[in-house]
């Protein structure tokens, strides 16, 4: 008897909701919106998520960091969880030397994703609506402008119903492409970075192989193309997870506003961690395997020369045998 109160009680809120409490279908497109701007140079709603993730994943840092104690209280001890459940990932995966070393990108990287990813599903982020910034354009623009589309202009900027219509302040960092196309490229960079100060030339060998013959040379090729495709593939198995997520969730709250999207915004919290996670553990795995020397199979001869350190691994190896 109880659950079939709660059923019609769901269904109540339904209809009401879809009756009473319609709300009108955003303007759903891929090119982040301009806000702002400085100059020629715009700002978009998803620029300022961007800086308000990084305010927010700073102001929580210095709240546990001033709140230290020897026994943690809740913030100080999930922000340790965190911390350590990471830190162990990367010394599992790269070993202690080089975990600790890529610790701090991998951390950073899904801090900053799963954050802007969970803020983006907060209220007001699609609702809370401004007016679209343009860039100031010369005299001669505006003259030859106002000629070629006259007649669209007096459409411009409005709704079905003739009102002004705005664009959202803010929007989900991962749902532009520039943002996650800059994190792909930046975890590829670094990958780069660290396998030549780690290997120097062997790495260089993997890509511009003349020792092996044709063979060589052609494997070469495809692993040179290979860290080309990282790129793409970082960039748009983010930005088409969060932002097919944001038009789902438009859709659901036009057609079922309240309850129906319950259901919904649980499932978009889990894809927000996993994207995150998922985006920080291949760029940890990508940058061990652009770490590792695969001239010696043997491991006496296995170790890589750190030059920040001037530890030789290979003489730890020995010793320790």
């Amino acid at each position: 008897m109880r659950i079939f109160g709660i059923a019609i009680l769901v269904l109540a809120v339904v209809i009401v909701g879809a009756t009473q409490a319609r709300v009108k279908l955003p303007h759903i497109q891929i090119p982040a919106e301009a806000i702002a701007g400085v100059g020629s140079f715009p700002i978009t709603n998803t620029m300022l998520a961007g800086w308000i993730s990084v305010v927010v994943i700073l102001a929580i840092t210095l709240r546990a960091v001033g709140q230290s104690r020897d026994v943690p209280g809740r913030l100080q001890g999930f922000i340790e969880v965190v911390i350590g459940f990471f830190l162990n990932l990367c010394e599992s995966v790269a070993g202690p030397e080089r975990g600790r070393r890529f610790f701090p990108i991998v951390g950073s990287i899904f801090l900053f994703l799963v954050v802007s990813n969970w803020m983006g599903l907060l209220p007001g982020y699609t609702t809370i609506e401004v007016k679209e910034w343009r860039a100031p354009a010369s005299a001669e623009t505006v003259a030859v402008k106002k000629d070629v589309h006259l007649a669209k202009d007096d459409h411009a900027g409005k709704d079905d119903h003739g009102k002004s219509a705005g664009i959202p302040l803010l929007r989900a960092v991962s749902s532009d492409l520039n943002t996650t196309l800059a994190l792909g490229l930046l975890s590829v960079l670094l990958t780069q970075v660290y396998g030549l100060r780690y290997l120097k030339g062997e790495y260089v060998q993997r890509f511009f192989n003349f020792r092996e013959g044709p063979i060589g040379f052609y494997v070469g090729v495809l692993e040179l193309i290979g860290e080309f495709a990282k790129i793409i593939s970082f960039t748009f198995r983010l930005f088409g997870n969060i932002f097919a997520g944001e038009v789902l969730l438009a859709v659901i709250v036009f057609l079922l506003p309240w309850v129906a999207v319950l259901p919904f915004l649980g499932l978009e919290l889990f894809v927000g961690l996993i994207q995150a996670f998922v985006f920080a553990v291949l760029t940890l795995v990508f940058m061990t395997l652009a770490t590792t020397s695969h001239a010696h199979h043997d491991d006496s001869h296995s170790g890589v020369h750190d030059p920040a350190s001037g530890h030789d691994q290979a003489h730890t190896n020995r010793a320790h045998s």
